[in-house]
């Protein structure tokens, strides 16, 4: 199921990738994030979070949510925006060779690290990754899809 599912990540990766992110842009976006988030699971809560160049442009923990969100969104941030690719792909790469945590293949540690789904790399075409847009609340494969429908709805927009 993981190696059926790689080459499916890396699509999205090469085909959710903007001509251009601004500060604007990531409001545009976390704010359809948000509203995607309560229209699909009114009952849970979610923390969203957008990211460029280091800096934090957008940020919205919606009811429920708890500082483990917020732990959650920090360790998915730093394994996509180190790796560049999703952490969802990164998750199913592992579990490709049975492994469930970063530390034996990346020496990074689990306490800043994680390899569950929901960061996006924030790509722009002919630059690359440059941060990185996640969710966290729901399971690892729910928090992922949500990222990719509203970053393919927002390029559809553009």
């Amino acid at each position: 199921e993981a190696a059926a599912l790689l080459p499916v990540l890396l699509a999205q990766e090469e085909e959710l990738q903007f001509l251009r992110f601004t500060n604007d842009d990531a409001l545009t976006l976390g704010t359809r994030l948000v509203t995607l988030a309560k229209e699909k699971t009114p009952y849970k809560g979610i923390t969203v979070a957008i990211t460029r160049n280091g800096q934090l442009l957008f940020h919205h923990a919606m009811q429920g949510t708890t500082v483990d969100n917020e732990n959650w969104i920090r360790r998915k941030t730093n394994t996509t925006v180190r790796l560049q690719h999703s952490s969802y792909y990164i998750g199913r790469l592992l579990a490709t060779k049975d492994q469930t945590e970063m530390e034996q293949s990346y020496k990074v540690p689990t306490a800043d690290y994680a390899c569950h789904g929901g960061a996006f790399p924030l790509i722009i075409k002919d630059v690359g990754c440059v941060g990185a847009i996640v969710a966290s609340g729901l399971k690892q494969d729910e928090d992922h899809a949500l990222v990719v429908q509203a970053i393919r709805e927002m390029i559809a927009d553009q």
